[in-house]
């Protein structure tokens, strides 16, 4: 089967470093006093375990020898009281530390979508859907856990160590040095694993998205895979996918899963050797020297303290899984979020004042691809008021016209004028808010019919979006559904006709009264009956705004006050309808032929 773009994995643009990592913490700086004082919380968590292991030695050592019960039972509460403490203080500590971690997370997962927001039409353009969406949701969910608890955890970890490491040398720095004698054997085996794990979880990264964008794809496109009974074939499809992904999760886990029980066994031979070098290396020379033998609470409290030395390392080990599967996540993130951001206002943009609607092409040159031109040298003027119809074969490039002026794409050469404003000058929200743009296919988000249609316009009164339905004859279907206007419609309008979206989307562009209109294809779902009876909606919507139409149906364009043929990365043909139908050119053969 020939290879797809979803079984193709994402190359990073740039492998992760340390600044990765920085960024990250970032994030962490906005919430340091909620942090210092987990880190507090830790320290009196860990203090706190620290002093059972001594006193559970004093007590083996001189209370019971000395049959003290009164010096037991203090210490035995003492002991339950620290117990109590540690956990206590850890719970905390795990409280305060989630919901700062679930804040970074919100504040990552805010800047991301507002960043996308801002990603030109080119972004969206050369990317699946479902491997920018994956990004927004399954990434950031899957490095919560690193900002929730890792990197304090990591911090915390590591004072636990130096603590632990404190404590043991002032028990017997002898037993100590059995216990540091295992860090090497865990330092080569860390150094083994780590690299191969980082590139196991990159491929999971890989793998996730793959599959994440094919789905996508596949449940918006589900109609014409049942259209066309290509059921089989995309099951195939995904079945390979799926069986990438579980391959590469379980090479992933094989390396995860390999970090604990190493780090055990070391651990385990560790505590062993601190009962065979303090009993046979220690004490039993002391006994046969006739010295004091009093060793085995301290044999006791280094084996508790070596315990909870190697479980930082256990858990350090286990973080390291946590880091490292969050940081090819985190390489992800941080790629989109350096996107650059193609059109974007100017550090010295203006706001675009209320216009008339004179529009400019000054030698307007523009490509999608380098070496690609789709216009060339292109310069025309329309009036405000003026009503312009771009027709000509499909790909010319009558949509980019219209794309260009509400500058989606930024230009390679010449320049777009509106009022004698350069638009590369204006603020973008400024110049596309004095614009609409009804589209052949009409978007309905998921909400009610009365949130779609004041979509651009939120400050508009209930009664004026009625009336703006009314205008374009939606208004009595409106009103006979179950709830009106209230009505819930689903996602993309599922339930709707081609046609009744493209009235809502009629009575939308109505209601944010723009003084540049554009009407790429908008009648195309709408039966020629209904585009008779909205011809009078069509005038009024026309009326004192500088509009351009673009129609494959030329009958729906006959009345504007000029059309342009556009082909050749340009303009070949211009004039009123029946002054190109004289010219007996392009315009008159693709007329004539719609008409015979």
């Amino acid at each position: 089967m020939a290879r797809n773009k979803f079984d193709i994995d994402e190359e990073l643009e740039s492998p992760f470093d340390i600044r990765h990592l920085k960024r990250a913490l970032i994030y962490a700086g906005k919430y340091k006093k909620r942090i210092a004082f987990g880190v507090f919380l830790s320290l009196i968590s860990i203090v706190s375990g620290l002093l059972v292991p001594l006193i559970a030695r004093h007590s083996i050592d001189v209370a019971i020898p000395d049959k003290d019960i009164s010096l037991v039972l203090k210490l035995g509460g003492i002991m339950v009281a620290a117990i109590f403490a540690g956990v206590f203080f850890a719970q905390k500590r795990s409280i305060v530390m989630t919901k700062v971690g679930q804040d970074i997370i919100y504040d990552i997962r805010e800047d991301l979508f507002e960043h996308l927001q801002k990603l030109s039409f080119e972004y969206y353009d050369n990317r699946p859907h479902g491997k920018i969406l994956v990004r927004l949701v399954n990434y950031i969910n899957n490095v919560s856990e690193l900002m929730t608890n890792g990197i304090i955890n990591f911090v915390m970890e590591i004072l636990n160590l130096l603590f632990i490491a404190g404590f043991m040398f002032a028990v017997s720095w002898k037993l100590t040095l059995v216990v540091l004698g295992g860090l090497p054997i865990f330092l080569v085996m860390i150094i083994f694993i780590k690299n191969k794990q980082r590139k196991a979880w990159q491929a999971v990264s890989n793998k996730t998205s793959n599959m994440n964008a094919y789905l996508h794809e596949s449940i918006v496109g589900v109609k014409i895979t049942q259209i066309f009974a290509r059921e089989r074939e995309n099951e195939e499809i995904f079945d390979q996918l799926s069986k990438s992904y579980r391959k590469d999760w379980m090479s992933a886990v094989k390396f995860s899963l390999l970090v604990w029980p190493s780090v055990d066994n070391i651990a385990n031979i560790v505590r062993g050797s601190i009962f065979v070098v303090g009993l046979v290396f220690i004490a039993a020379p002391l006994a046969k020297n006739g010295g004091d033998i009093a060793i085995l609470g301290t044999i006791s409290a280094m084996s508790m303290y070596s315990w909870r030395f190697w479980q930082p390392l256990i858990n350090l080990s286990n973080l390291m899984n946590t880091f490292i599967t969050a940081v090819a996540y985190l390489e992800r993130i941080f790629e989109t979020l350096d996107e650059p951001i193609a059109v974007a206002d100017k550090l010295d943009a203006t706001e675009l004042t209320q216009i008339k609607g004179a529009v400019v092409f000054d030698n307007v040159t523009f490509s999608y691809e380098k070496d690609a031109n789709i216009l060339e040298n292109l310069s025309f003027g329309v009036k405000p008021g003026e009503s312009v119809a771009l027709v000509g074969p499909t790909g010319a490039g009558k949509t980019t016209i219209v794309s260009l002026i509400s500058r989606f794409y930024d230009l390679n050469g010449g320049k777009i004028l509106i009022d004698n404003n350069d638009i590369s000058n204006v603020t973008l929200s400024s110049l596309r808010r004095q614009m609409g743009i009804m589209l052949q296919d009409s978007f309905i988000f998921s909400g009610t019919v009365m949130f779609n249609i004041k979509y651009g316009n939120r400050a508009a009164t209930d009664e004026e979006a009625i009336r703006a339905c009314e205008i374009v004859g939606i208004d009595e279907f409106i009103k006979g559904l179950k709830n009106g206007y209230n009505t819930e419609i689903k996602e993309r309008g599922a339930g709707l006709s081609a046609g009744q979206k493209q009235l809502i989307a009629f009575a939308r562009t109505i209601l944010a009264n723009p003084r540049i209109l554009v009407l790429d294809e908008a009648t195309s779902s709408i039966d020629a009956k209904t585009e008779r009876n909205m011809q009078k909606s069509l005038n009024y919507l026309l009326k004192g705004r500088t509009s351009f139409i673009i129609a494959h149906r030329l009958s729906t364009v006959r009345n504007c006050d000029r059309i342009m043929y556009i082909n050749d990365k340009g303009i070949t043909e211009c004039g009123t309808h029946d002054e190109l139908m004289a010219q007996k050119g392009d315009y008159f053969t693709l007329y004539t032929a719609q008409t015979l």
